[in-house]
């Protein structure tokens, strides 16, 4: 081979070599490579981020100093370990562990960690991955859906309260019309035992009809506060919440126009609505394969509609008749007052729910909200 030759493949390996090392530097995952007996032999920038290290204050240490105490002191032992028995732990597996910073904190990571031998250089590359915005965004996931859930719930005990004592109002005031009507009817010939007991009747039904007045009173809600929100964003986080802990096999597709859909509405009761109707159309779909849920924001006019389609069996006729009655349910734990909180939500933003059962199977809902075309004082 030629000097020129030798210059050329010089020059190529060391633009191979500016090429990796450069690659290797703007990677966002920690590179870490350690020998045989554990010493750091280099430390990307990405790493120097997640540990808060420099380069120059890890190379030539050994790689437990980036580990808690608890795991850092046995590590030299699994080395030891798997070169003597070649038995695998963490090499080419790949496992969730901790890492510690320099600061003393730890944090959760991903590791991979891939084995290179050739002519007498044994080194191990560990790749590792931040996972705290993650974890921290999971749990702000579950702190949030926890809170609509909440909200969720409450609303549906005011609603229900509400509903059961407008039930039991009718029953009351037959009873104090009965009893106005034996009062009419009585004399002096009545024994006083039978008056007394018609007026501790009267006195008892009086009681009755307090206490439900009381809680009518006690659920009652004033005007909340609207705002305008943009609608996709409004969706997409809900229907993030309400897929939270479901079945992962189920297809979400957002429909959207082209440009943001902007509504005036109470944020938390229309997140409720849409959650409920994601959370049922989950549950209908229960896990069959191909499941598929469509969610479409429709602008028209001074509204916006909103669908959520489904492709579950549908709704049968008996149910769908009556199903925003409240304590309507096909669940054999539901409350049955979702769909008639759902309603009357909608109903107080001036649009109204409906459902549909298209001839090629799956529900879908419908419901509009008022449209906001000044988006200026939109929330993000």
């Amino acid at each position: 081979m030629s000097g020129e030759d030798l210059e050329q493949l010089h020059r190529a390996l060391r633009l191979q070599e500016a090429l990796l090392r450069s690659m290797l530097n703007i990677v966002p995952d920690g590179l870490v490579t350690i020998d045989t007996k554990g010493i750091v032999q280099s430390f990307n920038p990405s790493a120097e981020r997640a540990f808060g290290y420099t380069a120059a204050e890890t190379i030539g240490r050994n790689v437990n100093m980036l580990m808690p105490h608890q795991h850092g002191h046995a590590h030299d032992g699994f080395l030891k370990r798997y070169l003597t028995t070649g038995e695998r732990r963490i090499i080419g597996i790949g496992r969730i562990v901790f890492g510690q910073r320099k600061d003393g904190s730890t944090f959760p990571m991903e590791l991979q960690v891939g084995e290179v031998n050739i002519e007498g250089a044994h080194l191990f590359v560990g790749f590792v991955r931040d996972l705290t915005a993650r974890r921290e965004h999971e749990r702000r996931m579950a702190e949030l859906q926890a809170e609509v859930i909440h909200l969720s719930r409450l609303s549906e005990l005011g609603h229900m309260a509400s509903a059961i004592a407008h039930e039991v109002n009718q029953p009351l005031a037959a009873i104090g019309n009965y009893i106005g009507g034996i009062r009419r009817l009585l004399n002096d010939a009545t024994p006083p035992v039978l008056r007394q007991a018609i007026e501790r009747v009267a006195a008892q039904a009086e009681r009755a009809r307090d206490i439900v007045n009381s809680m009518r009173g006690l659920v009652k809600k004033g005007d909340r506060p609207q705002e305008t929100l943009n609608l996709e964003t409004l969706i997409r986080e809900t229907s993030a919440l309400a897929l939270v802990g479901t079945d992962s096999t189920v297809a979400l597709d957002l429909v959207v126009p082209a440009e943001p859909a902007f509504a005036h509405v109470d944020k938390v009761q229309i997140q409720q609505v849409v959650l409920n109707l994601v959370r049922n159309a989950v549950e209908a779909m229960d896990g069959a394969p191909g499941s598929r849920l469509t969610i479409s924001i429709e602008p028209a006019g001074d509204r916006v509609g909103i669908a959520v389609a489904d492709t579950g069996p549908g709704l049968p006729d008996a149910v769908r008749a009556r199903l925003f009655q409240p304590f309507t349910t096909t669940k054999p734990d539901g409350l049955g007052v979702g769909l008639s909180i759902c309603r009357t939500i909608v109903e107080a933003h001036g649009g109204t729910l409906t459902v549909e059962s298209p001839s090629e199977g799956g529900t879908i809902f419908r419901f509009s909200v008022p449209s906001r075309t000044d988006a200026e004082d939109a929330v993000p």
